[in-house]
């Protein structure tokens, strides 16, 4: 039976946040408007009607994580992993692979991605549970050499992505969000690390293209990445 499973990529100190409302912890727990970040974030996600959560932490904070988490949605169904080492977005994905089932398909989020609507409503489930394949979102931005940049052709079936290119061959960044089949966890395995020493997020979607299964969705309303002190003060008046 095909379940549809969040997994969010809640490992990440956040270093650019250190000292941000006297946090010395981790990015995630960092209140947005009250509420922990990572609340802040299941609470965005079950609003979609998502009811499964695979929350990926880091070692020093694995247990506080839980802990908000859990006192806060005792009737989610929430299941947590620890990524032992920062060794990029797939290897974060990879932690969730002792909760992933055949034909269930995963919605990837980074646990500071936050969006204006539901990026879910223009998916296609029934479709994805019988041809598989990858789904990622875009946003079209001023400034996509800051971002991994999408090519896309007139049908929304991905030609290509690039990780912060010098020349964009587009104006569509590639925004926190993914969604692939069951069979991204043992595409993982055929990555290798980077130049910068991480399995790179962009090289397993690179596989669905080179398979010719990877389609893009555009997103129409906003997208804010609260990596910063500044996106998160954008953050809470969007969400007063």
């Amino acid at each position: 039976m095909t379940k549809i499973k969040c997994v969010i990529a809640a490992g990440g100190l956040g270093t650019r946040l250190q000292g941000f409302r006297q946090n010395d912890k981790t990015k995630i727990l960092i209140e947005v408007n009250g509420t922990p970040m990572i609340n802040r974030q299941i609470h965005q996600i079950a609003k979609w009607g998502i009811e499964e959560f695979i929350i990926i932490t880091n070692p020093d904070f694995d247990e506080i994580i839980r802990e908000v988490t859990s006192k806060e949605f005792p009737d989610l169904n929430i299941n947590y992993s620890i990524q032992e080492s920062p060794k990029g977005i797939s290897h974060a994905f990879s932690k969730a692979e002792k909760f992933v089932n055949k034909d269930d398909i995963l919605i990837l989020v980074l646990g500071d991605n936050f969006f204006g609507e539901n990026p879910l409503l223009d998916v296609d489930f029934s479709k994805l549970e019988k041809n598989k394949g990858s789904i990622i979102f875009t946003k079209d931005v001023d400034n996509p050499n800051e971002f991994g940049v999408a090519e896309v052709d007139k049908n929304g079936k991905v030609l290509d992505i690039q990780e912060k290119p010098n020349n964009p061959k587009s104006n569509l960044a590639v925004v926190g969000i993914y969604i692939f089949d069951h069979l991204a966890i043992d595409n993982i395995n055929l990555l290798k690390p980077s130049k910068r020493g991480e399995y790179e997020i962009t090289d397993l979607i690179n596989i669905y293209i080179n398979q010719d299964k990877c389609s893009n969705i555009e997103l129409s309303s906003w997208w804010i990445d609260a990596g910063t002190p500044e996106r998160i003060l954008d953050l809470e008046t969007r969400l007063l």
